[in-house]
């Protein structure tokens, strides 16, 4: 049997239909550098989403890898319960001078929807021990995603990953949430004032008092379609906590480290949130880790003699893995020494400018929005109406498979077509990746 074959033998692949597979078998992926990835038979695929995020700073980055490499030699892991090692701690330190103002403590999980798990379950103990024993409830976006284990599904909204299980998940409530492309008050993005935050302000004066905690993914609904709304939003949100006493998590999990422009979602705005969950780019897409951090405020309340039972009793085996914790510092030393905020805040620029001027006028593109270097293309049946397409016809699945084809790995959430790069792309590649995208695009739907 050939390498696809034995796969199949035996993986059972994430969020996919393995029927998928008999058809478009899974292509062996041998070796990467930079933006490309190298398949077993010398195919070189430009991957434009980042392999789902993640990979922050191109693959094989010599920084992060030499990190990873010296720490091997030193401890590959050890307890973190009344142990602690220097990676860690160096990394919470140089962390702080980049995480929103009065988050100050730093508690290590192992990927994304855990540290969503120990947010949830941070705020809702917080609440209780601070006599707030009415505020058992969690309020979250519709369209929301935050991961995929119950907890996480329980405040993330996509029937696509939540229904089938809703019998046994937590019940929140939902705010409908931000889309200004579709927007019910025919307001624009830029010019706004955010009057669909009266949705907000209802669900709240019903639910607010029962209310522990609101999570939010900030300016980006990622798995919604790539939908982008204003920094004023969070303002207004964040009072609004505020008044109702409701913690505030921002799952920057997607979001941090570059991807918006700036370290972090919340840094376009002059709010902070109370709890703020963090991973893919933290450590380049080349460890497994997690972080939520908070305020001391909240710590405090966890913090007293034991037989009080106020811990916070929440762990994960591999919590502060000192491998992870090292790639997360080679992060660091990439984003600090090579001014890359600064180089991808230009080439975010050509890249919008590029997709524009190649993509906006195909008869099929509603619109381009881009946030930093994330640029989403919204494929519709009508521009004028924003009629969406006939989802059954699977026409971003398709265009995904003729990109492959031409070297692009251009992973579609239903018909919205994105670019989420590493931040150390170059124009040429740029030029490379919406060439392919377009021929892409008309393959499937014509010119």
């Amino acid at each position: 049997m050939n390498l696809e074959e034995r796969d199949l033998k035996y993986i059972w692949h994430p969020c996919s239909q393995m029927h998928d597979y008999e058809n478009f078998p899974p292509i062996v992926i041998e070796r990467g550098e930079g933006v490309y990835l190298y398949d077993i038979r010398g195919r070189r695929y430009l991957d434009i989403i980042s392999s789902w995020w993640c990979n922050l700073l191109g693959h094989t980055n010599p920084v992060i890898s030499g990190k990873i490499k010296n720490q091997l030699d030193k401890i590959e892991h050890v307890i973190f319960a009344n142990f602690t090692h220097e990676p860690a701690i160096e990394l919470c330190e140089r962390l702080l001078k980049y995480i929103p103002e009065g988050l100050t403590k730093f508690h290590f999980s192992d990927n994304g929807s855990a540290s969503v798990e120990c947010a949830l379950k941070m705020s809702f103990q917080y609440q209780q021990q601070i006599g707030q024993k009415e505020k058992t409830k969690f309020l979250c976006f519709s369209d929301g995603y935050h991961g995929e284990t119950l907890g996480a599904l329980s405040v993330g909204t996509l029937d696509l990953y939540a229904k089938l299980y809703q019998p046994i998940l937590i019940d929140s409530n939902q705010v409908r949430a931000p889309d200004c492309y579709r927007c019910p008050f025919k307001k624009k993005r830029t010019s706004c004032s955010c009057e669909c935050f009266v949705f907000a302000q209802e669900i709240f004066k019903k639910h607010g008092k029962k209310t522990c905690a609101m999570i939010v993914e900030p300016l980006l609904q990622g798995s919604a379609g790539m939908r982008m709304y204003p920094p004023l939003y969070l303002e207004k949100l964040r009072r609004l906590c505020d008044e109702y006493e409701v913690l505030l998590i921002a799952d920057e999990i997607a979001t941090g480290f570059g991807r918006t422009g700036k370290m972090f979602a919340f840094d376009h705005t002059d709010v902070s949130p109370d709890i703020m969950c963090l991973s893919k780019g933290l450590t380049g897409g080349f460890m497994p880790m997690s972080l939520t951090v908070t305020t001391d405020k909240i710590y405090r309340a966890f913090y007293g003699e034991y037989e009080r039972h106020i811990a916070f009793m929440h762990s994960h085996t591999y919590a502060g893995n000192p491998l992870g914790c090292a790639a997360a510092c080679g992060v660091l030393d990439v984003l600090e020494n090579e001014n890359i905020l600064e180089f991808a805040g230009e080439r975010s620029s050509y890249l919008t400018k590029k997709l524009e001027d190649v993509l906006l006028s195909h008869k099929n593109v509603g619109e381009i929005r881009h946030l930093g270097l994330i640029h989403a293309i919204e494929l519709v049946a009508d521009k004028e109406t924003k009629k969406a397409l006939n989802s059954s016809k699977r026409v971003g699945y398709q265009i995904y498979k003729k990109a492959l084809h031409l070297g692009l790995i251009l992973r579609p959430l239903g018909d919205v077509l994105y670019f989420n790069p590493p931040l150390i792309i170059t124009e040429d590649e740029i030029d490379e990746a919406v060439s392919k995208c377009f021929a892409a695009i008309e393959m499937v739907l014509g010119k």
